[in-house]
């Protein structure tokens, strides 16, 4: 199952192939990303004191963050941020920690990972005396053992081609009479039974704790009318090709198939599944308290977030960056206050204590 940071990686690729970007943009779009390549060997990291700072990429070069490290190791002289582009999953986190072989410093996670690992004491508690809580827009991109320098946000896409009338949320979703055709949810229950809940009137602000059977029920009312993407790419081919009709797609590839079909697939913000990019630090981490410092930098540091955001179209998650957000991009932005007004923050938390049991029965049921 391909996460969202994978698939940023691979739309940064598309555009420096389509020549909308330089080689030199490309890269310090992946260094934002915390992808910019392999660890360099001994004699290029040399300094007095590293830190590996890990995510999804695959693409190996010699630079390092220029939106997150750089204005770190500016500040701090004498401070090296490498990149490792292993991919840092919770089971190689829990590996590393329980054998007590830890390389890495800061991870590329999600919030229910956070809340997992840190759940089992393999992460390092957020130090907020030294992040600052008030650098992000809310409590759900500032949470125990992680914090988020990013979002991003699973919202509706339809073919306007093919209605008389926009759907206006999830209840739409699942009005087949109304809106006939094959729809698209990403086949992983995070955001599937979300969106499910949603669409069974439940309030925003009350959507958690879900209903995991009633929100299961209300997947199988549709299930024969119902296709699953495992990847970015994927699910912007099953609306472009007319496989589907409306779909659940992460809102990055949402801007692409709304920019390349000249509007007609649209997207829609409202009932948006919001969530957090969470950092996290591995217990016994070879760079000790240093990378609290690093990440209080990338979340207080509003204007690289929108250099990302311009980029690749990862939200800014510092209050400060909506009034740096050029207008052409404020659509297109899942913090800006007009967009995230109308969404729903994920609950990192009930996601963490649910989410096993939860996928496994969601799995069972779409693939059965």
């Amino acid at each position: 199952m391909q996460s969202f940071q994978q698939d940023c990686v691979e739309l940064a690729l598309q555009k420096f192939r389509r020549g909308e970007v330089s080689r030199r943009g490309l890269m310090a779009g992946l260094a934002a990303l915390g992808v910019a390549g392999a660890m360099p060997d001994a004699a290029q990291a040399q300094a007095a004191q590293q830190l590996v700072m890990v995510n999804w990429g695959g693409i190996a070069n010699q630079g390092f963050g220029n939106f997150y490290g750089k204005p770190f190791t500016d500040a701090n002289p004498g401070v090296t941020v490498v990149q490792d582009s292993t991919g840092p999953s919770a089971g190689r986190i829990r590996s590393m920690v329980e054998s007590r072989r830890v390389t890495w410093d800061l991870c590329d996670s999600s919030a229910t990972s956070s809340y997992l690992l840190g759940g089992m004491n393999l992460l390092n508690p957020i130090d907020y005396s030294v992040v600052n809580r008030a650098h992000v827009i809310g409590p759900t991109f500032a949470l125990e053992h992680g914090a988020a320098p990013y979002s991003f946000s699973n919202v509706l896409v339809y073919d306007s081609s093919k209605f008389a009338e926009a759907p206006t949320g999830w209840a739409d979703f699942w009005d087949l009479r109304k809106f006939p055709g094959t729809r698209l949810l990403r086949r992983d229950a995070a955001g599937a039974l979300d969106v499910a809940q949603l669409s069974l009137g439940k309030s925003p602000e009350n959507l958690y704790p879900l209903d995991i059977r009633a929100c299961l029920a209300r997947v199988r009312e549709i299930r024969r009318s119902l296709v699953f993407w495992n990847s970015g790419s994927e699910s912007e081919q099953f609306i472009r090709t007319g496989e589907a009709v409306m779909g659940m797609l992460w809102h990055t590839r949402a801007k692409v198939l709304e920019q390349e079909s000249n509007g007609r697939f649209k997207f829609i913000w409202n009932q948006g599944i919001l969530q957090p990019g969470i950092f996290v630090s591995p217990r016994g981490n070879p760079g000790g308290a240093l990378v609290q410092k690093l990440l209080a930098s990338m979340l207080a540091n509003a204007a690289p977030q929108v250099e990302l955001l311009k980029f690749l179209g990862n939200g800014p998650t510092n209050p400060d960056a909506a009034a740096l957000v050029p207008e052409e991009f404020k659509k297109y932005n899942p913090t800006e206050p007009a967009n995230a007004r109308v969404q729903v923050a994920q609950d990192g938390r009930w996601w963490g204590q649910n989410y096993a049991q939860a996928n496994a029965d969601y799995i069972d049921m779409v693939t059965g």
